[in-house]
């Protein structure tokens, strides 16, 4: 969480909404140890700021909302044969939406998302759009189908915050001790502190280009890409026109954001205690996305940041802003290039050092906060077992 978690503040999310999908019984369970969780149904949109157009997600089942002819003729392209050529990202857009939907939509919502990397990296992420449903459904019926990963997905009621300091307080965290250096040969692990730890058997969450930049181990292949983004937190009076979604995808915008997202539409709490009835008041994430290795300078960023609220302006999602947090998230998504060993090199490489990647970065693949928990605890009770006893 960013910002002091007191009933008279804005609260926001460090890297942008954080909404959990996919928990379990088994996980619910441990988690409603440290915290209760509110459910919620996904309530998301694109919305095309030329026309004002807003359309449920996904657009590919809610045809109805566009243009008749433009309906028809995406239902059509979707359903007639298609090529199965080209391992990119770009080239399973065209072939599963075809080339309207694609023009629309996919196509320049991508150029964003993926800061253009979409021409190149391998398909991934599929159930983001999902094409699994009659293609045509939407273009004839008033309600699509709920489809896609996160139709349901649980919060914890009093902030992600809150959940994550209540679990580490039953942990042995170091604060404040940032590693610089993995020695593979000697086994330890130096920190900016002095401090020096040996080990055995290391688990890293670390993500996998840093973990193997810290051990100064080469990999074969060169590394797969990833995307940054900076995440413009803002807290503000609510414009005329802002939407009542949970979060809208936005396939063009002059200041190149992608997505904005409005935690206080998913609850109120995300609003200060003294603002909360009513709805005059907004709290909200925007986000856009640059290649890796390619963060901005600050005051370009703050001119982007300075851009982004006009824009929301303009188009009466804000009026007056009250407060604004902006965050810079390094690694923000993964992503590969076809026919690339380079994970499995670089995971490999790792372990024949004792090195163990565990996690959504760690492993260079997308899985959500419900994965990642599963996955610690898996590993976590595997390391306790091969723990040699004195």
């Amino acid at each position: 969480m960013s910002g002091p978690d007191t009933p008279d503040s804005y609260r926001f999310e460090m890297g942008g909404g954080h909404w959990m999908f996919g928990v379990d019984q088994a996980l619910r369970g441990m988690l409603e140890k440290y915290s209760s969780l509110c459910e919620y149904s996904r309530n998301a949109a694109v919305f095309f700021p030329e026309t004002g157009l807003t359309v449920p997600y996904p657009i590919q089942n809610h045809l109805l909302a566009l243009p008749k002819t433009i309906a028809r003729r995406a239902a059509g392209e979707m359903l007639a044969p298609r090529s199965t050529e080209g391992g990119t990202l770009d080239a399973w857009l065209q072939n599963s939406f075809g080339p309207t939907l694609c023009e629309l939509f996919f196509t320049p919502f991508h150029e964003l998302y993926t800061a253009g990397l979409f021409r190149h990296i391998a398909p991934q992420d599929a159930q983001k759009s999902p094409v699994d449903l009659p293609r045509f459904r939407g273009a004839f019926e008033r309600r699509g189908s709920p489809v896609g990963y996160n139709a349901r997905y649980l919060y914890p009621c009093h902030g992600l915050g809150t959940l994550m300091k209540r679990i580490a307080e039953d942990c042995d965290v170091r604060y404040n001790s940032r590693a610089t250096a993995l020695d593979v040969s000697e086994r330890i692990v130096r920190t900016e502190d002095g401090t020096v730890w040996p080990y055995e058997s290391l688990l890293s969450t670390l993500s996998l280009d840093r973990t193997l930049a810290l051990a100064h181990l080469d990999t074969d292949s060169a590394p797969d890409p990833y995307t940054s983004v900076c995440v413009l937190n803002i807290g503000a009076c609510r414009g005329s026109r802002c939407p009542a979604q949970h979060w809208i995808y936005v396939p063009r915008s002059r200041s190149g954001f992608y997505r904005i997202g409005f935690y206080s539409n998913v609850t109120s709490e995300f609003l200060p205690k003294r603002i909360r009835r009513g709805s005059k008041y907004v709290s909200l994430y925007v986000e856009r996305a640059y290649r890796g290795g390619a963060r901005p300078s600050d005051d370009d960023l703050r001119s982007y940041a300075d851009m982004a609220m006009r824009e929301l302006q303009d188009w009466q999602f804000i009026r007056s802003v009250d407060v604004i947090d902006m965050t810079w998230i390094e690694t923000a998504y993964t992503w590969h290039i076809p026919g690339s060993r380079w994970v499995e090199e670089g995971i490999a490489l790792l372990a024949h050092n004792g090195i163990r990647q565990a996690g959504r970065y760690a492993r260079w693949k997308f899985q959500g906060i419900a994965d990642c928990f599963r996955e610690g605890l898996q590993v976590g009770a595997e390391l306790r077992t091969n723990v040699p006893h004195e």
